[in-house]
């Protein structure tokens, strides 16, 4: 009897595990480690020097840092609200789904895919390829093609460990995230010790408002808050947390509050071992840094940087296929998308999808402009799903709501993030307006694709064919089981 219960039991589990969908495998420390690999990427490395520059002061410059940290750690908590309350995977665009409609998350969706992602992750892919090809050529200048090739390189293993195993990929994400902690304490403890041994002239008249303009100040939030982003990655994962409704809430505050210190203390490090002067003239700040402070680690310094994007990187393709995956599942992205491999249970089709437009995105180089569009768009659809959250909770008062953040932060949030993107459209009017064409050129094809549904018989059958076809060669089928 007892082996027969023990043999049912063993039977159960493994129907479980033949079961197609995607797994709570995410606990406390991958979620953390997941939110602080996807922030610390180049960012801290390279902004400081936007952020003195436009701010005009140490002193400001460091007010700075520390406020963009608390409106991010606002944003974080705003959405942990979100994450709670609607437990599907897919973040802004499931937000923006279940608030404020079908279209705003439609058009979220498209941005996304259309130049967002590609442009972020073609951005921090270059990142990594130039750390790791200039460490080789210093003091020279590196070959530009082979920049491009070591980021390709980069991108191919980051997307096969996301298409091989989601253990693996958090594993991994876990991994990165230490080394580039120990990047951070690295530069912080020498800046420390300086400062420990008075070594205090450079924070002098620290509050000097003489090179501050207001034009420029917005500029020096923007380069900090570039820095600062990512903290929403969590929420695109939902359905993968253990535990979701304790789990995101704190994986967000714990992970913001230590990057937000480890930010201000790193910036404070630079000020104390060079001057503001020399900060402004270095295109890569932590090397300059480690050639003052580190002498003997100084060709360290450049490894962990590039390690650090690669763990960035790798945050960026664990979570942002979850959003197309999403909205393949609510019929706004073709099926193919919502299709999970059936034995390794990752979303395959949404992972591979990413893949060749960053490499094409890489290959032709129109990376930074597209950054630009890219920002207004993102603080846009943030606004908007923050907006959505605030009308959410009047119009449906007695909706459960596990972690719910205060009123006050809800405004003083999406206020600013609208003052953001309001100030975008003054401040670079061109950028702005590219990226609000990119953005509604999503409108046709919404009514055409998905609200009416009028394409060609023909065309949709052809298109159904090749899906079949797709599904069979990537091996993968349909969730089995609801997972929120």
């Amino acid at each position: 009897m007892e082996n027969e219960q023990r043999k049912t039991e063993q039977d159960g589990r493994e129907a479980a595990d033949e079961v197609v969908c995607l797994r709570r495998q995410i606990g406390l420390l991958p979620a953390v480690s997941f939110i602080i690999g996807t922030v610390v990427g180049s960012g801290i490395f390279i902004a400081p020097k936007g952020v003195l520059m436009n701010s005009g002061s140490v002193g400001l410059s460091l007010l700075v840092w520390t406020l963009c940290g608390i409106l991010s750690l606002f944003g974080a908590l705003c959405y942990a609200e979100l994450g709670t309350t609607f437990t599907k995977s897919g973040g802004h665009y499931t937000y923006l789904l279940e608030t404020l409609g079908p279209l705003p998350a439609f058009l979220r969706l498209w941005v996304e895919f259309i130049f967002i992602r590609p442009a972020v992750a073609s951005y921090v892919s270059l990142a990594f390829g130039r750390y790791v090809v200039e460490t080789f050529f210093a003091p020279c200048a590196a070959p530009t093609v082979l920049i491009k090739l070591v980021s390709i390189l980069g991108v191919t293993f980051v997307v096969a460990v996301n298409c091989w195993s989601v253990s693996m990929a958090s594993r991994t994400q876990v991994t990165l995230t230490f080394v580039k902690m120990f990047a951070l304490v690295l530069i912080i403890i020498p800046g420390v010790i300086a400062l420990a041994k008075g070594k205090t002239e450079n924070f002098q008249n620290g509050f000097e408002v003489d090179l501050l303009t207001l034009d420029r100040l917005p500029l020096a939030f923007y380069n900090g808050l570039y820095a600062y982003g990512g903290w929403f990655y969590l929420n695109f994962v939902t359905e993968e947390v253990i535990n979701p409704n304790r789990n995101i809430p704190l994986a967000i505050i714990v992970s913001m509050v230590t990057v937000t210190v480890f930010y201000v203390l790193v910036n404070v490090a630079y000020y104390t071992v060079m001057t503001p002067a020399e900060l402004l003239l270095s295109d890569a700040v932590a090397v300059t840094f480690a050639s003052r402070a580190l002498q003997g680690l100084a060709s360290v310094i450049p490894v962990l940087v590039a390690l650090s994007c690669l763990g960035a990187l790798n945050g960026g393709f664990f979570g942002s296929p979850r959003m197309l995956f999403v909205g393949a599942r609510e019929g706004h992205w073709p099926l193919i998308f919502s299709m999970i491999h059936i034995r390794r249970h990752t979303p395959l089709p949404a992972v591979l999808f990413l893949y060749p437009l960053v490499v094409l995105m890489l290959i032709t180089g129109e990376i930074y402009q597209l950054i630009n569009f890219a920002s207004f768009s993102r603080w846009f659809f943030i606004a908007l799903a923050t907006l959505g959250m605030l009308i959410h909770r009047y119009r449906f008062p007695d909706h459960p709501r596990p972690f719910k953040v205060p009123l006050a932060i809800a405004i003083v949030f999406t206020v600013v993030c609208f003052f953001i993107v309001g100030l975008s459209l003054y401040s670079d009017p061109w950028n702005t307006g590219g990226s609000c064409v990119l953005t509604l050129s999503g409108v046709p094809v919404y009514y055409l694709t998905i609200h009416r549904f009028r394409l060609p018989r023909r065309w949709r059958s052809v298109f159904n064919h090749w899906s079949k076809q797709l599904q069979t060669l990537l091996e993968v089928a349909r969730q089995e089981v609801q997972t929120y």
